[in-house]
């Protein structure tokens, strides 16, 4: 499973690793650790050292209850840090945003991936992402982070996720996005409780099956801290299963905070996966 991005093509049949860098003042785990660039340059230099294949940059927080972000607020976070990335990494930056405008500065400064939570449904998203003529990466998200954890509620969660994926994949090729440059998130912790969280994880196979490469986002996430008790800095093991578990059920790309010991769990379920056709 190839996909084209504008400086490497990749094969996502090996399963790979996307670092996060939250470029945010309240993301939930590392709000405010990366705003100056000079330290957001360490850690990508860390995360690409360890293995990290796409960089995931984000200027606006989508954890629960989060603020709104001006325009003008996330390009002045992202586009520097875009900039810095591209001139000096041989790694596919990620555009973590729903905003049109930095989708289109973003891609013009090297970004090599659109990262949407919202799935391009804000208002002039899908010309963007046209225009931009890179891969894109849809998310589930019922509700808005604002409102998305306010009693989620789902007859049949896995089967809801695919329908909306699935008809979003449908609307975009519609409107001119290429189908061989979508990528799908079932989106863990947008808009679900635990058990909807679980039930997506554990047939993670049946979005594979819908014929796209699958993200999936899970590091630290309070579905972990619910299961474990544990508070998100001491996520890491939790994070490290659910990788593992996420891989092993056919995930092809896990965005993680921690990349190196993701790496090492995301080698050990490929190899368990390859056994089977031993």
């Amino acid at each position: 499973m190839r996909v084209q991005f504008p400086r490497k093509t990749i094969d996502l049949s090996t399963p790979c690793v996307m670092g996060v860098l939250n470029v945010t003042p309240d993301s939930f785990s590392d709000g405010g650790c990366f705003n100056r660039l000079d330290a957001a340059l360490r850690q990508v230099e860390k995360m690409v050292s360890e293995g990290a294949v796409f960089i995931d940059v984000g200027g606006e927080s989508t954890r629960p209850g989060a603020a709104p972000v001006s325009e003008s607020d996330e390009l002045d976070r992202v586009c520097p840090v875009v900039e810095a990335v591209c001139r000096e990494f041989d790694v596919v930056v990620s555009l973590d945003t729903s905003t049109a405008s930095v989708m289109r500065e973003g891609v013009r400064l090297g970004a090599g991936l659109i990262n949407d939570v919202r799935a391009l449904e804000r208002p002039g998203a899908v010309e963007a992402a046209i225009e931009a003529g890179v891969p894109v990466c849809v998310m589930h998200m019922r509700g808005t982070p604002q409102t998305m954890q306010d009693d989620p509620r789902y007859k049949d969660p896995v089967q809801e996720v695919k329908d909306y994926l699935m008809g979003r994949v449908e609307s975009l090729v519609l409107q001119g996005v290429e189908r061989e440059r979508i990528i799908l998130d079932p989106g863990f912790g947008f808009g679900k409780t635990l058990e909807h969280n679980l039930r997506l994880l554990d047939q993670i196979e049946g979005f594979v099956d819908l014929g796209f490469p699958v993200l999936a986002g899970i590091s630290r996430k309070s579905m972990l801290g619910m299961i474990t008790g544990k508070d998100v800095d001491q996520r890491l093991p939790a994070s490290l299963s659910a990788a593992a578990l996420a891989v092993y059920n056919g995930a092809h790309i896990i965005r993680a905070h921690d990349v190196a010991a993701t790496v090492d769990a995301v080698k050990v379920a490929v190899a368990v996966r390859k056994s089977r056709d031993l």
